[in-house]
């Protein structure tokens, strides 16, 4: 039997949660549920309404990504987690060509490279972004990833695959980050040396449009930036040190 995956899907007021399902339920994997945890929206939850037959509906109070997606991955019965913005698209091919990437690399958690598109769906030329090709070459190696991390953010959150035994181990999403949960918990997982896999392929759509909250919460985002490098930095250098002297 293969391993069942969950996907998360943490909605706020999102105008293309259906795009999102409709890619989630699109997908080649055999054993998957999908869960829509309801962040405290006041809008566009009829969007959502037709795929209720297929989806595991959370509703809670307001409390941001972080809990949301903590909320889902507790009621979650996969031994996979996937995390799915809302105005994001997977691939239908996404987790079949991750689960096979895992398991050949005998890894516990693995991120893609990814397409940009515009509100509309569009693809769009992104250069620069972390996944471009020169970048990529940082990604062989668990050292080269953790000295690239040191400086940037490599990995969308949505492009990752993440066994449920290393929230088990080292945590759930931390809930005091608003805006960057997703780069504390890489951090955190660098700090502990845990390998993490990455499969050449553009198999998500990362969204980039004018209601996001990552280009309307950019000052705030900084800040916890600023916070997470002080706390994990030193401990990500010494984990890189202690990699090549292993050599």
């Amino acid at each position: 039997m293969p391993p069942r995956v969950s996907i998360i899907i943490p909605f706020y007021n999102c105008a293309y949660v259906d795009q999102a399902i409709v890619s989630a339920l699109s997908q080649t994997y055999p054993d998957i549920e999908i869960i829509v945890v309801d962040d405290g929206s006041t809008r566009h939850q009829e969007r959502i309404t037709p795929y209720m037959p297929w989806i595991h509906y959370l509703g809670k109070a307001n409390g941001g990504t972080a809990s949301a997606l903590n909320h889902g991955i507790r009621q979650a019965t996969g031994d996979y987690i996937a995390w799915l913005s809302s105005d994001d698209r997977f691939y239908p091919h996404k987790l079949t060509a991750q689960i096979a990437e895992l398991s050949l690399k005998n890894a516990l958690v693995g991120f893609t490279n990814y397409e940009v598109v515009d509100e509309h769906g569009r693809v769009m030329h992104a250069p620069n972004f972390p996944t471009d090709a020169g970048n990529t070459l940082h990604f062989t190696t668990s050292s080269k990833l953790y000295t690239y991390m040191l400086q940037y953010n490599p990995i969308n959150g949505c492009t990752v695959v993440m066994h449920k035994e290393l929230f088990r181990r080292y945590g759930l999403f931390d809930e005091t980050f608003k805006y960057t949960q997703d780069l504390e918990m890489w951090l955190r997982l660098a700090a502990a040396g845990v390998q993490m896999e990455f499969l050449n392929e553009k198999l998500t759509q990362y969204r980039f449009h004018p209601a996001m909250g990552s280009r309307n919460h950019q000052q705030a985002a900084e800040q916890e930036v600023a916070v997470l490098r002080a706390r994990y930095n030193p401990v990500v250098a010494a984990r890189i040190a202690s990699m090549e002297t292993e050599k």
